[in-house]
Protein backbone atom coordinates (compact mmCIF):
# COMPACT_ATOMS: atom_id res chain seq x y z
CA UNK A 1 0.00 0.00 0.00
CA UNK A 2 1.35 3.41 -0.97
CA UNK A 3 0.93 5.66 2.08
CA UNK A 4 1.47 9.42 2.20
CA UNK A 5 4.93 10.80 2.98
CA UNK A 6 3.80 14.41 3.42
CA UNK A 7 2.44 16.29 6.44
CA UNK A 8 -0.69 17.41 4.58
CA UNK A 9 -2.84 14.95 2.68
CA UNK A 10 -6.27 13.40 2.23
CA UNK A 11 -7.01 9.84 3.36
CA UNK A 12 -9.99 8.69 1.27
CA UNK A 13 -11.96 5.58 2.15
CA UNK A 14 -15.31 3.95 1.57
CA UNK A 15 -15.42 2.49 5.12
CA UNK A 16 -14.36 5.16 7.62
CA UNK A 17 -15.35 4.47 11.23
CA UNK A 18 -16.75 7.76 12.51
CA UNK A 19 -18.56 8.42 15.81
CA UNK A 20 -21.92 8.08 13.99
CA UNK A 21 -21.20 4.97 11.93
CA UNK A 22 -19.21 3.66 8.98
CA UNK A 23 -19.25 6.13 6.11
CA UNK A 24 -17.44 6.93 2.87
CA UNK A 25 -15.31 9.95 3.80
CA UNK A 26 -12.37 12.16 2.94
CA UNK A 27 -10.15 12.73 5.99
CA UNK A 28 -7.97 15.84 5.73
CA UNK A 29 -4.74 15.48 7.71
CA UNK A 30 -2.53 18.48 8.49
CA UNK A 31 0.55 18.40 10.69
CA UNK A 32 -0.47 15.26 12.55
CA UNK A 33 -4.05 16.29 13.27
CA UNK A 34 -7.38 15.58 11.63
CA UNK A 35 -8.51 18.87 10.14
CA UNK A 36 -11.83 17.68 8.77
CA UNK A 37 -13.87 14.58 7.95
CA UNK A 38 -15.69 15.50 4.78
CA UNK A 39 -17.77 14.14 1.94
CA UNK A 40 -16.20 11.31 -0.04
CA UNK A 41 -14.40 12.64 -3.11
CA UNK A 42 -14.74 16.30 -2.14
CA UNK A 43 -11.09 17.04 -1.32
CA UNK A 44 -8.66 17.39 -4.21
CA UNK A 45 -6.45 20.32 -3.24
CA UNK A 46 -4.05 18.00 -1.34
CA UNK A 47 -2.39 14.69 -2.24
CA UNK A 48 -4.98 11.92 -1.99
CA UNK A 49 -4.36 8.38 -0.70
CA UNK A 50 -7.13 6.01 -1.78
CA UNK A 51 -7.87 3.26 0.74
CA UNK A 52 -10.91 1.98 -1.20
CA UNK A 53 -12.76 -0.81 0.63
CA UNK A 54 -10.43 -1.41 3.57
CA UNK A 55 -11.69 -0.16 6.94
CA UNK A 56 -10.15 3.04 8.31
CA UNK A 57 -10.63 2.97 12.09
CA UNK A 58 -9.12 5.08 14.88
CA UNK A 59 -5.78 3.73 16.04
CA UNK A 60 -6.34 1.33 18.91
CA UNK A 61 -5.49 2.32 22.48
CA UNK A 62 -4.18 -0.41 24.79
CA UNK A 63 -4.14 1.03 28.27
CA UNK A 64 -2.68 -2.06 29.99
CA UNK A 65 0.74 -3.17 28.73
CA UNK A 66 3.76 -4.52 30.64
CA UNK A 67 6.80 -3.32 28.68
CA UNK A 68 9.37 -4.24 31.37
CA UNK A 69 12.00 -1.60 30.60
CA UNK A 70 14.38 -0.70 32.18
CA UNK A 71 15.82 -3.57 34.18
CA UNK A 72 13.98 -6.50 32.65
CA UNK A 73 14.27 -5.50 29.00
CA UNK A 74 15.13 -9.09 28.13
CA UNK A 75 11.41 -9.77 28.76
CA UNK A 76 10.24 -7.22 26.18
CA UNK A 77 11.30 -3.53 25.97
CA UNK A 78 9.90 -0.39 24.36
CA UNK A 79 11.14 -1.13 20.84
CA UNK A 80 9.64 -4.59 20.45
CA UNK A 81 6.49 -3.74 22.42
CA UNK A 82 5.64 -0.64 20.40
CA UNK A 83 6.57 -2.22 17.07
CA UNK A 84 4.28 -5.09 17.96
CA UNK A 85 1.61 -2.55 18.88
CA UNK A 86 2.01 -0.72 15.56
CA UNK A 87 1.82 -4.00 13.64
CA UNK A 88 -1.50 -4.62 15.40
CA UNK A 89 -3.02 -1.22 14.63
CA UNK A 90 -2.34 0.15 18.11
CA UNK A 91 -1.18 3.77 18.16
CA UNK A 92 -1.27 4.37 21.92
CA UNK A 93 -0.15 2.18 24.81
CA UNK A 94 0.13 2.79 28.53
CA UNK A 95 2.98 1.12 30.39
CA UNK A 96 2.49 -0.61 33.72
CA UNK A 97 4.77 0.27 36.66
CA UNK A 98 5.98 -3.22 37.56
CA UNK A 99 8.16 -5.91 36.04
CA UNK A 100 10.64 -3.15 35.23
CA UNK A 101 13.58 -2.50 37.55
CA UNK A 102 13.31 -0.12 39.32
CA UNK A 103 9.55 -0.39 39.64
CA UNK A 104 7.81 2.93 38.96
CA UNK A 105 6.84 3.78 42.53
CA UNK A 106 8.87 6.98 42.92
CA UNK A 107 9.68 10.08 40.92
CA UNK A 108 13.30 9.02 40.51
CA UNK A 109 12.24 5.63 39.12
CA UNK A 110 9.88 7.35 36.68
CA UNK A 111 12.69 9.61 35.51
CA UNK A 112 14.92 6.55 35.04
CA UNK A 113 12.26 4.97 32.83
CA UNK A 114 11.76 8.12 30.76
CA UNK A 115 15.51 8.27 30.10
CA UNK A 116 15.31 5.00 28.13
CA UNK A 117 12.77 6.14 25.53
CA UNK A 118 14.85 7.83 22.83
CA UNK A 119 14.11 6.35 19.37
CA UNK A 120 12.24 3.45 20.97
CA UNK A 121 8.58 4.39 20.49
CA UNK A 122 6.61 3.29 17.43
CA UNK A 123 3.43 4.17 19.31
CA UNK A 124 2.64 7.04 21.64
CA UNK A 125 3.11 5.91 25.23
CA UNK A 126 1.65 6.90 28.57
CA UNK A 127 2.81 5.68 31.96
CA UNK A 128 1.35 4.54 35.28
CA UNK A 129 2.91 4.89 38.68
CA UNK A 130 2.50 2.35 41.44
CA UNK A 131 0.89 2.55 44.88
CA UNK A 132 2.73 0.38 47.41
CA UNK A 133 2.91 0.53 51.22
CA UNK A 134 4.60 3.74 52.40
CA UNK A 135 5.01 5.61 49.09
CA UNK A 136 2.11 8.06 49.44
CA UNK A 137 4.52 11.02 49.48
CA UNK A 138 5.74 10.04 46.01
CA UNK A 139 2.28 10.20 44.39
CA UNK A 140 1.95 13.95 43.84
CA UNK A 141 5.49 14.34 42.44
CA UNK A 142 4.75 11.55 39.95
CA UNK A 143 1.43 13.16 39.01
CA UNK A 144 3.20 16.46 38.38
CA UNK A 145 5.76 14.63 36.21
CA UNK A 146 3.04 13.23 33.96
CA UNK A 147 1.91 9.85 35.30
CA UNK A 148 -1.60 9.12 33.95
CA UNK A 149 -2.81 6.80 36.72
CA UNK A 150 -1.67 4.49 39.51
CA UNK A 151 -1.69 0.71 39.82
CA UNK A 152 -1.92 -1.34 43.00
CA UNK A 153 -2.28 -5.00 43.96
CA UNK A 154 -4.45 -6.40 46.74
CA UNK A 155 -2.49 -9.67 46.55
CA UNK A 156 1.19 -10.47 45.95
CA UNK A 157 2.16 -9.02 42.56
CA UNK A 158 4.62 -11.75 41.66
CA UNK A 159 7.71 -9.62 42.37
CA UNK A 160 8.82 -8.63 45.85
CA UNK A 161 9.74 -5.04 44.99
CA UNK A 162 6.10 -4.23 44.17
CA UNK A 163 4.31 -5.35 47.37
CA UNK A 164 0.55 -5.40 47.68
CA UNK A 165 -1.36 -2.78 49.63
CA UNK A 166 -3.80 -3.14 52.49
CA UNK A 167 -6.97 -1.17 53.13
CA UNK A 168 -4.94 1.02 55.51
CA UNK A 169 -2.48 1.84 52.71
CA UNK A 170 -5.32 2.74 50.36
CA UNK A 171 -6.84 5.08 52.91
CA UNK A 172 -3.62 7.09 52.74
CA UNK A 173 -3.33 7.09 48.96
CA UNK A 174 -6.88 7.51 47.73
CA UNK A 175 -7.49 11.04 49.09
CA UNK A 176 -4.42 12.19 47.15
CA UNK A 177 -5.65 10.59 43.94
CA UNK A 178 -9.16 11.96 44.51
CA UNK A 179 -7.73 15.48 44.86
CA UNK A 180 -6.20 15.19 41.37
CA UNK A 181 -9.00 13.08 39.84
CA UNK A 182 -6.44 10.43 38.93
CA UNK A 183 -7.65 6.81 38.56
CA UNK A 184 -6.46 4.01 40.83
CA UNK A 185 -6.09 0.81 38.82
CA UNK A 186 -6.64 -2.23 41.02
CA UNK A 187 -5.56 -5.82 40.58
CA UNK A 188 -8.68 -7.12 42.29
CA UNK A 189 -7.86 -10.39 44.01
CA UNK A 190 -8.04 -10.55 47.78
CA UNK A 191 -7.40 -13.63 49.93
CA UNK A 192 -8.02 -13.53 53.65
CA UNK A 193 -5.38 -16.02 54.78
CA UNK A 194 -2.07 -17.29 53.46
CA UNK A 195 -3.38 -20.85 53.73
CA UNK A 196 -5.84 -20.11 50.92
CA UNK A 197 -2.95 -19.73 48.49
CA UNK A 198 -1.64 -23.27 49.06
CA UNK A 199 -1.49 -25.35 45.88
CA UNK A 200 -3.53 -28.55 45.83
CA UNK A 201 -3.27 -31.11 43.02
CA UNK A 202 -1.18 -31.91 39.96
CA UNK A 203 1.16 -29.07 38.98
CA UNK A 204 0.47 -29.78 35.30
CA UNK A 205 -3.31 -29.59 35.69
CA UNK A 206 -4.89 -26.28 34.76
CA UNK A 207 -7.88 -27.11 36.96
CA UNK A 208 -5.55 -27.12 39.97
CA UNK A 209 -4.29 -23.66 39.07
CA UNK A 210 -7.85 -22.42 38.53
CA UNK A 211 -8.87 -23.74 41.97
CA UNK A 212 -5.91 -21.95 43.57
CA UNK A 213 -7.35 -18.52 42.59
CA UNK A 214 -11.10 -18.79 43.26
CA UNK A 215 -13.75 -16.40 42.01
CA UNK A 216 -14.43 -15.26 45.57
CA UNK A 217 -11.08 -13.47 45.62
CA UNK A 218 -12.24 -11.13 42.87
CA UNK A 219 -15.66 -10.66 44.42
CA UNK A 220 -14.19 -9.72 47.82
CA UNK A 221 -11.62 -7.37 46.28
CA UNK A 222 -14.18 -5.55 44.15
CA UNK A 223 -16.53 -5.21 47.11
CA UNK A 224 -13.71 -3.55 49.08
CA UNK A 225 -12.91 -1.15 46.23
CA UNK A 226 -16.57 -0.19 45.79
CA UNK A 227 -16.69 0.64 49.51
CA UNK A 228 -13.56 2.81 49.31
CA UNK A 229 -14.67 4.42 46.05
CA UNK A 230 -17.92 5.40 47.74
CA UNK A 231 -16.09 6.78 50.77
CA UNK A 232 -13.38 8.82 49.02
CA UNK A 233 -14.96 9.62 45.64
CA UNK A 234 -11.66 8.64 44.04
CA UNK A 235 -11.87 7.17 40.51
CA UNK A 236 -11.34 3.40 40.73
CA UNK A 237 -10.65 1.17 37.74
CA UNK A 238 -10.83 -2.61 38.04
CA UNK A 239 -8.21 -4.12 35.74
CA UNK A 240 -8.50 -7.43 33.87
CA UNK A 241 -11.87 -8.57 35.24
CA UNK A 242 -12.13 -12.33 34.80
CA UNK A 243 -15.01 -13.21 37.14
CA UNK A 244 -18.47 -12.54 35.70
CA UNK A 245 -20.03 -13.17 39.12
CA UNK A 246 -18.91 -9.64 40.07
CA UNK A 247 -20.96 -7.95 37.33
CA UNK A 248 -24.14 -7.36 39.40
CA UNK A 249 -22.25 -5.50 42.16
CA UNK A 250 -20.42 -3.44 39.55
CA UNK A 251 -23.72 -2.56 37.88
CA UNK A 252 -25.10 -1.56 41.28
CA UNK A 253 -22.14 0.73 41.96
CA UNK A 254 -22.69 2.38 38.58
CA UNK A 255 -26.33 3.04 39.42
CA UNK A 256 -25.12 4.83 42.55
CA UNK A 257 -23.07 7.10 40.31
CA UNK A 258 -19.74 5.95 41.70
CA UNK A 259 -16.65 6.73 39.55
CA UNK A 260 -15.96 3.03 38.96
CA UNK A 261 -14.79 1.65 35.61
CA UNK A 262 -13.90 -1.87 34.52
CA UNK A 263 -11.88 -3.55 31.79
CA UNK A 264 -11.57 -7.13 30.68
CA UNK A 265 -9.00 -8.85 28.46
CA UNK A 266 -9.08 -10.55 25.10
CA UNK A 267 -7.99 -13.84 26.69
CA UNK A 268 -10.88 -13.93 29.18
CA UNK A 269 -13.29 -13.48 26.28
CA UNK A 270 -11.80 -15.97 23.83
CA UNK A 271 -10.06 -18.72 25.84
CA UNK A 272 -11.79 -21.26 28.08
CA UNK A 273 -10.39 -23.26 30.96
CA UNK A 274 -12.02 -26.48 29.75
CA UNK A 275 -9.89 -26.52 26.60
CA UNK A 276 -6.45 -25.66 28.07
CA UNK A 277 -4.09 -28.59 27.48
CA UNK A 278 -2.32 -30.23 30.40
CA UNK A 279 0.98 -28.51 31.15
CA UNK A 280 0.52 -25.71 28.61
CA UNK A 281 1.71 -22.85 30.78
CA UNK A 282 1.37 -20.32 27.96
CA UNK A 283 -2.20 -20.00 29.26
CA UNK A 284 -1.25 -19.08 32.82
CA UNK A 285 -2.27 -15.59 33.94
CA UNK A 286 -3.77 -13.97 37.03
CA UNK A 287 -6.67 -13.84 37.55
CA UNK A 288 -7.01 -17.15 35.72
CA UNK A 289 -8.84 -17.92 32.49
CA UNK A 290 -12.21 -19.30 33.54
CA UNK A 291 -14.96 -21.43 32.01
CA UNK A 292 -16.80 -20.89 28.73
CA UNK A 293 -20.03 -19.93 30.50
CA UNK A 294 -18.12 -17.25 32.39
CA UNK A 295 -16.78 -15.84 29.11
CA UNK A 296 -20.32 -15.66 27.72
CA UNK A 297 -21.40 -13.57 30.69
CA UNK A 298 -18.43 -11.25 30.19
CA UNK A 299 -19.58 -10.67 26.61
CA UNK A 300 -23.02 -9.87 27.98
CA UNK A 301 -21.43 -7.42 30.43
CA UNK A 302 -19.75 -5.68 27.49
CA UNK A 303 -23.00 -5.57 25.54
CA UNK A 304 -24.82 -4.03 28.51
CA UNK A 305 -22.05 -1.49 29.19
CA UNK A 306 -21.16 -2.84 32.64
CA UNK A 307 -17.64 -3.55 31.35
CA UNK A 308 -16.18 -0.44 29.73
CA UNK A 309 -13.55 -1.76 27.35
CA UNK A 310 -11.09 -4.49 26.33
CA UNK A 311 -7.29 -4.48 26.64
CA UNK A 312 -4.50 -7.04 26.27
CA UNK A 313 -2.75 -7.04 29.65
CA UNK A 314 0.28 -8.00 27.56
CA UNK A 315 2.61 -9.53 30.15
CA UNK A 316 5.53 -11.33 28.49
CA UNK A 317 8.58 -12.94 30.02
CA UNK A 318 11.53 -15.00 28.88
CA UNK A 319 10.58 -18.51 27.70
CA UNK A 320 12.49 -20.07 30.61
CA UNK A 321 10.19 -18.43 33.13
CA UNK A 322 7.13 -20.03 31.56
CA UNK A 323 8.36 -23.52 32.60
CA UNK A 324 6.72 -24.90 29.47
CA UNK A 325 9.06 -27.89 29.21
CA UNK A 326 8.15 -28.98 32.74
CA UNK A 327 4.51 -27.96 32.28
CA UNK A 328 4.47 -26.60 35.83
CA UNK A 329 1.53 -24.23 36.36
CA UNK A 330 2.46 -23.60 39.99
CA UNK A 331 5.95 -22.26 39.23
CA UNK A 332 5.45 -20.71 35.77
CA UNK A 333 5.34 -16.93 35.37
CA UNK A 334 1.78 -15.75 34.89
CA UNK A 335 1.09 -13.56 31.89
CA UNK A 336 -0.37 -13.70 28.39
CA UNK A 337 1.57 -12.31 25.42
CA UNK A 338 -0.85 -10.94 22.80
CA UNK A 339 -0.40 -7.17 22.32
CA UNK A 340 0.07 -7.28 18.55
CA UNK A 341 -2.98 -9.45 17.94
CA UNK A 342 -5.65 -7.80 20.10
CA UNK A 343 -7.77 -6.51 17.21
CA UNK A 344 -8.18 -9.79 15.29
CA UNK A 345 -8.51 -11.87 18.47
CA UNK A 346 -11.35 -9.69 19.74
CA UNK A 347 -13.00 -9.09 16.37
CA UNK A 348 -13.10 -12.78 15.43
CA UNK A 349 -15.14 -13.57 18.54
CA UNK A 350 -17.03 -10.27 18.83
CA UNK A 351 -18.72 -10.61 15.46
CA UNK A 352 -20.11 -13.99 16.59
CA UNK A 353 -21.73 -12.11 19.46
CA UNK A 354 -23.30 -9.53 17.10
CA UNK A 355 -20.87 -6.73 17.91
CA UNK A 356 -20.22 -4.21 15.14
CA UNK A 357 -17.00 -2.54 14.02
CA UNK A 358 -18.26 0.63 15.72
CA UNK A 359 -18.53 -1.40 18.93
CA UNK A 360 -14.89 -2.42 18.46
CA UNK A 361 -13.92 1.26 18.08
CA UNK A 362 -15.65 1.99 21.39
CA UNK A 363 -14.19 -1.01 23.22
CA UNK A 364 -10.63 -0.87 21.91
CA UNK A 365 -10.14 2.79 20.96
CA UNK A 366 -12.22 5.48 22.68
CA UNK A 367 -12.92 3.54 25.91
CA UNK A 368 -9.28 2.99 26.92
CA UNK A 369 -8.43 6.55 25.80
CA UNK A 370 -10.93 7.86 28.33
CA UNK A 371 -9.25 6.01 31.22
CA UNK A 372 -5.82 7.49 30.55
CA UNK A 373 -7.10 11.05 30.02
CA UNK A 374 -6.48 11.07 26.25
CA UNK A 375 -10.10 10.98 25.02
CA UNK A 376 -9.76 14.56 23.78
CA UNK A 377 -7.14 13.51 21.23
CA UNK A 378 -7.09 9.71 20.86
CA UNK A 379 -9.58 7.01 19.92
CA UNK A 380 -11.86 8.74 17.39
CA UNK A 381 -11.82 9.95 13.80
CA UNK A 382 -13.02 13.50 14.24
CA UNK A 383 -11.70 17.05 13.73
CA UNK A 384 -8.94 18.15 16.16
CA UNK A 385 -8.05 14.57 17.09
CA UNK A 386 -4.62 13.09 16.42
CA UNK A 387 -4.42 11.55 12.96
CA UNK A 388 -4.11 8.01 14.33
CA UNK A 389 -5.52 5.29 12.06
CA UNK A 390 -5.50 1.54 11.59
CA UNK A 391 -6.27 0.34 8.07
CA UNK A 392 -7.54 -3.22 8.16
CA UNK A 393 -9.63 -5.88 6.47
CA UNK A 394 -12.19 -7.41 8.85
CA UNK A 395 -12.83 -10.34 6.49
CA UNK A 396 -9.26 -11.36 5.64
CA UNK A 397 -7.95 -14.16 7.84
CA UNK A 398 -4.49 -15.29 8.85
CA UNK A 399 -2.67 -17.64 11.20
CA UNK A 400 -0.56 -16.35 14.08
CA UNK A 401 2.97 -17.62 13.46
CA UNK A 402 6.37 -16.68 14.92
CA UNK A 403 7.51 -15.13 11.62
CA UNK A 404 4.89 -12.36 11.87
CA UNK A 405 5.15 -11.91 15.65
CA UNK A 406 7.04 -8.69 16.45
CA UNK A 407 7.34 -9.31 20.21
CA UNK A 408 10.75 -10.10 21.64
CA UNK A 409 9.59 -13.62 22.48
CA UNK A 410 7.15 -15.51 20.29
CA UNK A 411 5.50 -17.53 23.07
CA UNK A 412 1.73 -17.01 23.00
CA UNK A 413 -1.31 -19.28 23.53
CA UNK A 414 -2.63 -18.06 20.18
CA UNK A 415 0.10 -19.77 18.12
CA UNK A 416 -1.24 -21.43 14.94
CA UNK A 417 -4.79 -20.19 15.54
CA UNK A 418 -6.63 -18.51 12.67
CA UNK A 419 -8.27 -15.09 13.10
CA UNK A 420 -10.18 -12.64 10.95
CA UNK A 421 -9.02 -9.03 10.77
CA UNK A 422 -5.72 -8.40 9.02
CA UNK A 423 -3.98 -5.10 9.77
CA UNK A 424 -2.51 -3.65 6.58
CA UNK A 425 -1.18 -0.32 7.86
CA UNK A 426 -1.01 1.94 10.90
CA UNK A 427 -0.65 5.72 10.92
CA UNK A 428 0.46 7.66 14.02
CA UNK A 429 -0.21 11.41 14.14
CA UNK A 430 -0.23 11.44 10.35
CA UNK A 431 2.94 9.36 9.89
CA UNK A 432 2.97 5.74 8.70
CA UNK A 433 4.47 3.53 11.43
CA UNK A 434 3.59 0.17 9.93
CA UNK A 435 2.85 -0.80 6.34
CA UNK A 436 2.61 -4.44 5.26
CA UNK A 437 5.30 -5.81 7.60
CA UNK A 438 7.57 -2.73 7.38
CA UNK A 439 8.41 0.02 9.89
CA UNK A 440 10.11 3.41 9.37
CA UNK A 441 13.74 3.69 10.47
CA UNK A 442 12.99 6.54 12.87
CA UNK A 443 10.44 6.07 15.64
CA UNK A 444 7.81 8.84 15.67
CA UNK A 445 6.17 7.94 19.00
CA UNK A 446 6.13 10.38 21.90
CA UNK A 447 5.60 10.11 25.68
CA UNK A 448 2.11 11.19 26.78
CA UNK A 449 2.65 13.17 29.97
CA UNK A 450 -0.52 15.20 30.33
CA UNK A 451 -4.05 13.97 30.96
CA UNK A 452 -7.38 15.66 30.40
CA UNK A 453 -10.88 14.67 31.45
CA UNK A 454 -12.40 16.30 28.36
CA UNK A 455 -13.81 14.46 25.35
CA UNK A 456 -14.29 16.40 22.12
CA UNK A 457 -16.66 14.00 20.38
CA UNK A 458 -18.89 11.24 21.74
CA UNK A 459 -18.37 7.91 19.96
CA UNK A 460 -22.02 6.87 19.90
Amino acid sequence: MQLPDTKQYVLRGKQVVTPVGIEARDIVVRDGKIESVGTYGSQNDLPVTEINDLVIMPGLVDSHVHINEPGRTEWEGFTTATQGAAAGGITTVCDMPLNCDPVTTSLSAFETKRATLQNQLWADCGFYGGVIPGNEKELEPMIEAGVLGFKCFLIHSGIDDFPNVTEEDLRKAMPILAKHNIPLLVHAELCSTQAETKWVGDQKAYDAYLASRPRQWEIDAIALMIKLCREFGSPVHIVHLSCADALPMIAGARKEGLPLTVETCSHYLTLHSETIPEGDTRFKCAPPIREAENAERLWKGLKEGVIDFIISDHSPCTPELKKLEAGNFEEAWGGISSLQFGLPIVWSEAKKHKFTINDIARLQCSGPAQLIGQAHRKGQIAPSYDADFVIWDPNEYFSIEPKINRHKHKLTPYDDKIFHGTVHATILRGQPVYNNLKFPEESPGIPLLERSNKTLVSNA
